[in-house]
């Protein structure tokens, strides 16, 4: 069923008023309602365009925001901040799923909250803005709603805890002492200081890690560690 039909509500959260109101619409309605109400348009082509916008104007900022970051980190704080569970906490702040329209049925099983489609409908919106005002727009609308990228990042890392992830899974069996983090190198001038760490665990090197401090080292040290056993 349609959601709440005053989009201009939608628009004054995101900071941004449509030209083409139809492109919004077509970015809020879920592929079940196409089905309900015999329309062909639907959010699908939009949230692919906006996965790219999304990455570009983010690793724009990143790359603008976080001079003294090296490529892999950049590329670790994009993935976490274009990953689903964090489109889909943007799209709860903005509380996207009211104005959408979705069928009967995906929503009487509380589609309107469901992750995936609050994710795919972030996406499309943030098309639609591309589409409707090119990528200055764009730009602007993804910061508005991003807000502070440090601090994003910041919640993010400690929402994943990477480094009490790993402890969770070796300290029961190997015991309190059985992970350590080492310190390889120091470089750089003092205000501008890159460390990297590595992370041990009985007595095998699991992950290497390089970051602006040495917390930040040793939870991206973790984070590899994390990977790594993961893909093994």
């Amino acid at each position: 069923m349609p959601g709440n039909s005053d989009i201009s509500e939608l628009e004054g959260r995101i900071g941004y008023t449509f030209k083409d109101k139809q492109l919004l619409l077509s970015a809020l309605t879920h592929p079940s309602y196409t089905k309900q109400a015999g329309i062909l348009e639907h959010n699908q082509r939009l949230e692919f365009l906006g996965d790219a916008v999304l990455g570009l104007v983010l690793a724009e900022q990143l790359f603008s925001g976080f001079e003294d970051q090296r490529e892999g980190v950049l590329t670790r704080y994009r993935s976490m901040l274009i990953k689903g569970s964090q489109l889909c906490r943007l799209a709860r702040e903005l509380e996207l799923g009211t104005f959408l329209q979705i069928g009967d049925a995906e929503d009487s099983q509380g589609g309107r909250d469901r992750a995936s489609i609050l994710e795919d409908a972030f996406e499309a919106m943030v098309g639609a803005v591309y589409l409707d005002g090119g990528l200055p727009a764009a730009k602007s609308t993804i910061c508005k709603i991003f807000g502070d990228l440090e601090k994003r990042i910041k919640q993010s890392l400690q929402r994943h805890n990477p480094k009490g992830k790993l402890q969770e899974l070796f300290q029961p069996a190997l015991g309190n002492d059985s992970i350590a983090y080492q310190l390889v190198e120091a470089t750089g001038p003092d205000h501008l200081k890159e460390f990297t760490v590595q992370v041990w665990v009985g007595g095998k090197c699991l992950g290497t890690g390089s970051g602006n401090s040495k917390k930040i080292a040793e939870e991206e040290a973790a984070r590899v560690a994390l990977e790594s056993l993961q893909s093994e």
